[in-house]
């Protein structure tokens, strides 16, 4: 192996817990060579499948907890609340005559014209009976045209004392350009209900559209209880447990967020879990050389897929759990619930195998898992079709493949088949469907030709279906990165603190100047840099990157625009520059360009860290033939038939060797599945690269 260069002493460590596995990846920051652990996720307290991985991989490392300078957490806490409704009960203050902001929303019933009809609307976060109205009215352009009563805002908010309010959301009618009544509110709060956390829209959302505004807002304190108690507690079993370093947690746009931070924004960290993949699957392609690529994360529970152009992720300003759309920056991750344990059934009804959403998850799992699980899953049809190994993470689960089979051949005898391998190869096609789905979302309907794009597959199942979805939209070569199954963790390792700030502006390009645009820009950096410097990331060490939404003037929706901080340097023309900008995405999007000025909506500036110094490891240089690798032949079934594939242990292959399909690559924490007229090259860095074998 050779020597990497010396880095800076200690070790970071990532920890990525997803509904089935948590997932770890302890880094020497020095030498860059790294541990992995992989446990079963604890649903009811994340936290103690967190420590167990935690001192599991310590001791595989020989190290004390103590030694570990930061520990970086993508969590799930955030989004679980949503998705299961188990979030605050919150008390919602807004201006008279909007109470009922969050019923009427913005009309928009998903699905078909009839749609209506069979859609259950979800119930607002804060219930119409918990929300209040106070006297008081700022306009659009920072006018008080109304002062705020405070005696109404007294008796108002005393009015929520005694209804089990939990946390309370402040959105007042245009505070985003002047947030002095909200802040007078929250001091109203205060006092009248100590104890209860304020999440204020002025600070949350500082932007026009007093609905998506407010939803957010509510939204921040709906989880903001339950992220509080969940990021406290386990800071305070790490300190127990020894721990000298901080605790950051994964924001949903791919950066992290000092603890502290993390509570007071928990809206930001509803895509927590997803975005740590998407850091990670950009670092192994880094290595490999590729710049565009589409990143495949099947997990147990379900599949995220991104797509990175230029090597920078597309950032999206909404987040989407569940029923629930927020305006809060997120990696633009499309999540399809498909995943290892997605469940296989057949309606009696209309006797076709659908496949999930519902999900085995990680207790009981899949029948294979011998937990008491019995429904048939993604995981035993492909243990039934010889694409597994006999044991998964580690040695930790054995698989039964007696009890997979069982499972399996009641969807065969429900749909009339002949054999158990059919049902199973049935379950599969419509598995790799599903997820066609989600890549086609990020690419193709997004405007881009998936045959220009790599294809990242990682999770503990995307090796096993990614060349499939690779043949299916032309996104070669795959990349499978080592230890896939914790990509995520290593996302969380390997990615920077970060911060934005954001206003809304309202002006025609005609009323601004350049002078004028990085003036706002440049105030709105001082404030995130601000934020950053007091979670202790010195201002000499800051990047700031910005962008701005722009609409054609008239226009009722704007699209985000990345602003080269160059451009500043030459007021000029930035103007101009943005525009063409702006005309040049609108036509990808829409194939038309009105004739009408551009308006500045909002601007926005990020404020990240560097990069964390973690030295990249190579593999030793091979001659080209994997026989070393090998470990043992076994008989898959591909194509209607079974046929012997040779077995290889990815940790004995070397750089250029080239694996011939049919094979399987076993790992500790996942496997790869490399069907006939396929080959996999080892690359330096230890990715396969897997290509159809007409192209080498």
């Amino acid at each position: 192996m050779s020597t990497p260069v010396t880095g800076p002493a200690g070790y970071r460590l990532g920890v990525d817990v997803g509904g089935t596995f948590t997932d770890l990846l302890l880094v020497d920051r020095a030498t860059g060579r790294t541990w992995r652990a992989k446990t079963a996720s604890t649903p009811a307290d994340q936290a103690i499948g967190v420590l167990t991985g935690i001192g599991r991989i310590c001791a595989e490392a020989n190290i004390d907890l103590a030694q570990v300078d930061q520990v970086l957490h993508g969590t799930t806490v955030a989004a679980n609340a949503i998705l299961e409704g188990k979030g605050a009960t919150v008390g919602l203050v807004t201006t008279r005559g909007f109470r009922q902001v969050l019923q009427i929303a913005r009309s928009f019933v998903p699905g078909g014209l009839a749609g209506w009809i069979i859609w259950p609307k979800p119930e607002p976060l804060a219930a119409l009976e918990h929300t209040v109205e106070v006297e008081e009215r700022i306009g659009s352009d920072g006018r008080e045209i109304r002062p705020l009563d405070e005696q109404d805002a007294r008796t108002q908010v005393a009015r929520l004392s005694g209804r089990g309010i939990e946390a309370m959301a402040v959105s007042l009618i245009n505070s985003f350009a002047d947030p002095g009544h909200e802040r007078r509110v929250a001091e109203i709060a205060a006092e009248k209900l100590p104890g209860i956390p304020v999440s204020l829209s002025s600070q949350v959302l500082p932007e026009l559209r007093e609905y998506e505004r407010t939803l957010t807002t509510v939204a921040n304190a709906y989880v903001q209880p339950q992220v509080k108690s969940y990021v406290e507690a386990l800071d305070r079993r790490l300190r127990a447990e020894g721990a000298a370093g901080e605790l950051a947690v994964l924001r949903s746009d791919g950066g992290l967020s000092a603890a502290g931070a993390a509570i007071a924004a928990p809206v930001t960290l509803l895509l927590s879990g997803p975005a740590g993949g998407v850091t990670g699957a950009l670092w192994v392609a880094e290595q490999c050389g590729i710049s565009d690529f589409i990143s495949f994360d099947m997990g147990g529970t379900s599949t995220d897929v991104a797509l990175v152009r230029g090597r920078r992720p597309r950032i999206g300003r909404e987040t989407t759990v569940g029923d629930l759309t927020v305006r809060a920056s997120s990696v633009d991750v499309r999540t399809v619930g498909a995943g290892g344990g997605s469940i296989a059934h057949v309606p009696e009804l209309t006797r076709a195998l659908r496949v999930g959403p519902q999900s085995a998850g990680a207790d009981p799992g899949p029948a294979a898992y011998g937990r008491g699980g019995t429904q048939p899953t993604v995981t035993d049809a492909d243990l039934v079709l010889g694409y597994l190994p006999a044991t998964l993470a580690g040695g930790e689960i054995t698989l039964d493949v007696e009890a997979a089979r069982a499972a399996v051949g009641r969807v065969a005898e429900a749909m009339g088949l002949d054999s158990v391998e059919a049902a199973a190869a049935g379950i599969v096609d419509i598995v790799n469907e599903n997820m066609l789905g989600g890549l086609r979302l990020v690419s193709v309907q997004q405007g881009f030709d998936p045959r220009g794009f790599a294809l990242v597959a990682f999770g503990g199942a995307g090796p096993l279906h990614a060349t499939t979805l690779a043949g299916l939209t032309g996104a070669w070569p795959v990349v499978v990165p080592p230890s896939p199954g914790v990509l995520s963790a290593l996302g969380d390792a390997t990615t920077s603190l970060r911060d934005e700030a954001a206003r809304t502006v309202l002006r025609r390009f005609v009323d601004l100047s350049g002078g004028d645009l990085a003036t706002i820009v440049g105030q709105l950096a001082d404030e995130a840099g601000t934020r950053l410097a007091g979670q202790g990331l010195p201002r000499d060490q800051q990047v700031v990157g910005y962008q701005v939404d722009v609409r054609y003037h008239g226009q009722g929706y704007e699209i985000a625009v990345d602003l080269d901080p160059t451009w500043l340097d030459e007021p000029d023309s930035v103007l101009d520059r943005l525009a063409a900008t702006f005309d040049a995405e609108h036509e990808r999007l829409f194939s038309f360009l009105p004739a009408v000025d551009h308006e500045l909506v909002n601007a926005r500036a990020t404020v990240t860290g560097p990069r964390p110094s973690v030295t990249p490891v190579e593999v030793p240089e091979g001659d080209g033939d994997p026989a070393g690798a090998v470990v043992g032949a076994h008989a898959i079934h591909v194509l209607g038939e079974w046929v012997e594939a040779l077995v290889y242990d990815r940790a004995k292959l070397r750089a250029g060797d080239v694996v011939p399909g049919p094979a399987i690559v076993t790992e500790m924490d996942s496997t790869t599945l490399l069907p006939p007229r396929h080959t996999a090259t080892v690359h330096l860095s230890g990715s396969l690269l897997i290509r159809p074998s007409a192209q080498g």
